[in-house]
């Protein structure tokens, strides 16, 4: 005769349904930890789809990427040091320099990788500071409007008039010949721009249904303006930081360049200023201040490539249309011949 099943005891039924447990107690479940790698996953791909999906968005993401990897990990490949004084004068570019030195002796490109990570430091840390006082004035100005509005719209007006080179050199004379003194007259002179458009995008946007929902819901207005109105503005924002990176950079290495600048930090603009005093163009010394003023350049491009690509997915109207090849045409035209 078969054995007949026993069932099993209700202690050992209770002990199979219970969770795995650890030294620290129950292993959490394999669901959590499935479903924050699918959110990781999930921004990852949102992420290189928004920088692949418009062609001026990758190449300009493409110039500054290439440029923060070398501000970041150039002065640790580099083996001379960019200040080491040599008895190799001005020499031109070689296996050994790769552009050449100067009439000390230092190695040009040490001192273009080491000056990479001045340069955009001080370029994205003003263009912050600059977007941070341009959201704050132009947000509260259009929200609140009224005593408030006039008061900011006066402020931003007195800084929109004020000239930012003439006052950087009053300013770099009378405190201290510092690159810091630089970027904070750039970042006073530089946000009323940017405020004065996010107001006006404020204005109309504070009477829509979402803020008037938001109001009759309680909600203060700090969290409105940050969780309602500002999502609406990023595109905005971004492009203003782009654009202000650029006039920061550009201004920056414009007034080092003129000698109004840390003399003993490398960046792009100092590398231009001892080319300028040492003649360095009349002498035909070309690998001293073209590599700095082309990188100047590149990265101005890329930043301006990535403005506009933001332009043009955050309004579709400015979206250009792919171009139809002759071929393409030629394949409709006999395509449409064979249906018919």
């Amino acid at each position: 005769m078969r054995p007949v099943p026993q069932e099993l005891p209700a202690a050992s039924v209770a002990v199979t349904s219970q969770r795995p447990t650890g030294p620290a107690g129950p292993l959490p479940p394999a669901s959590g930890v499935q479903a924050a790698l699918s959110l990781l996953g999930t921004s990852l791909y949102r992420l290189w789809r928004a920088v692949t999906l418009n062609r001026k968005v990758m190449i300009g993401s493409s110039i500054i990427a290439f440029f923060v990897l070398v501000a970041i990990l150039g002065p640790y490949v580099i083996n001379q040091s960019a200040l080491t004084i040599t008895l190799d004068l001005n020499s031109p570019p070689s296996a050994q320099h790769w552009l050449g030195t100067n009439q000390f002796g230092q190695d040009v490109f040490g001192q273009l990788v080491l000056g990479t990570r001045a340069s955009l430091v001080w370029a994205f840390l003003t263009g912050l500071a600059v977007v941070a006082i341009a959201v704050a004035v132009g947000l509260t100005s259009g929200y609140f409007g009224g005593v408030t509005d006039d008061i900011l719209s006066l402020i931003t007006n007195v800084f929109l008039v004020i000239p930012s080179l003439p006052l950087a050199i009053v300013a770099v004379q009378f405190f201290s010949n510092s690159t810091l003194i630089v970027a904070l007259v750039v970042a006073l002179t530089n946000w009323p721009w940017g405020a004065r458009v996010l107001r006006a995008q404020t204005l109309s946007m504070r009477n829509r249904e979402f803020v008037t929902a938001a109001l009759a819901t309680g909600e203060p207005s700090w969290r409105i303006i940050l969780a309602e109105i500002l999502p609406n503005e990023l595109s905005i924002v971004a492009a203003s930081f782009v654009t202000t990176t650029i006039q920061v950079l550009l201004a920056v290495s414009g007034l080092e360049f003129l000698g109004f600048g840390n003399s003993t930090e490398v960046s792009w603009g100092t590398m231009l200023y001892a080319a300028r005093n040492a003649s360095a163009l009349l002498q035909g010394d070309w690998w001293w201040f073209a590599p700095p003023g082309l990188c100047i350049a590149l990265l101005g491009m890329g930043l301006a490539l990535l403005n506009f690509g933001i332009d043009e997915l955050a309004d579709p109207r400015l979206r250009s249309e792919r171009r139809i090849s002759r071929m393409q045409i030629l394949r409709r035209m006999f395509s449409r011949k064979a249906k018919a």
